[in-house]
């Protein structure tokens, strides 16, 4: 089984959605995850119960969103990866620094702690600022990868990187094979 949480930038978050159908699509078992603040966030993307509804239907799982439902994953339920998409600079700052406050650093947290393999992929107006240092320190992590970003909008955010959500399923079989 592997785990695919959803942090803020709600704005990806169709574009992560699309990957994850991928994903269930080519076969695999998936624990949706989902950070609090995704958890109760209306916003005009959508609500955040409908994207809970979404998610437990396509995954035919609850949505873990509490670091009690979470901190598990490792040493009880081990998941053959995480993915994080859309991980945002604030939860990516977090994870280099060793903050473990949320559902999804919860979830971060055990994968890693297991030696297990953790996908993240970025979404933020600050990779090429505030983040960079970040993203620095979590990729030279053995167990750590990133999904291949891209300039977001370079004319109106010149520091804001994505990732090519589209990979995500690519790079999923190749760090744990077919399903």
């Amino acid at each position: 089984m592997i785990g695919y949480a959803f942090c803020g930038s709600f704005c990806t978050h169709a574009r992560s959605l699309d990957a994850l159908k991928h994903l269930v699509a080519a076969g695999y078992e998936v624990q949706p995850i989902v950070s609090e603040h995704v958890y109760e966030t209306d916003t005009r993307f959508g609500t955040a119960k409908e994207l809970t509804e979404k998610l437990e239907t396509l995954c035919s799982r609850p949505v873990l969103h509490t670091i009690v439902e979470t901190e598990p994953l490792g040493p009880r339920m081990p998941l053959e990866l995480l993915i994080i998409a859309p991980c945002t600079g604030n939860t990516l700052a977090k994870l280099s620094r060793g903050i473990t406050d949320t559902s999804v650093t919860m979830a971060a947290k055990a994968q890693l702690r297991a030696d297990r393999p953790l996908l993240i992929g970025l979404a933020t107006n600050d990779a090429l600022s505030g983040n960079l240092e970040s993203i620095a320190r979590l990729n030279m992590h053995r167990c750590i990868r990133f999904v291949p970003l891209e300039k977001d909008d370079p004319e109106k955010k010149p520091y804001s990187l994505v990732c090519r959500f589209e990979e995500i399923p690519s790079m999923t079989e190749e760090l744990v094979g077919k399903p």
